[in-house]
């Protein structure tokens, strides 16, 4: 089974909605891709629909907009 992926960018909005998430699903079933540390992951985010951080890309492809931490844009700095 293909796991979600999670990208956050470390803003205290951002580790709240990872714990939550982590809570609800499992570690096992989410993969955590913080873009604030591995900016090179921006464009595979950006390709999933992925518009602001924090979001949660479902395993089939639904890009779940968590609050609002920073805009993709805004993390590219």
């Amino acid at each position: 089974m293909k796991k979600s992926v999670f990208y956050h960018a470390g803003c205290p909005v951002c580790i709240s909605a990872e714990h939550d998430i982590i809570n609800l699903i499992g570690a096992e079933n989410v993969d955590i891709i913080h873009l604030g540390e591995s900016k090179d992951e921006i464009s595979e985010a950006e390709k999933a629909g992925v518009q602001s951080v924090p979001a949660l890309v479902t395993p089939n492809g639904n890009v779940l907009h968590i609050n609002f931490g920073a805009s993709i844009e805004d993390v590219k700095k």
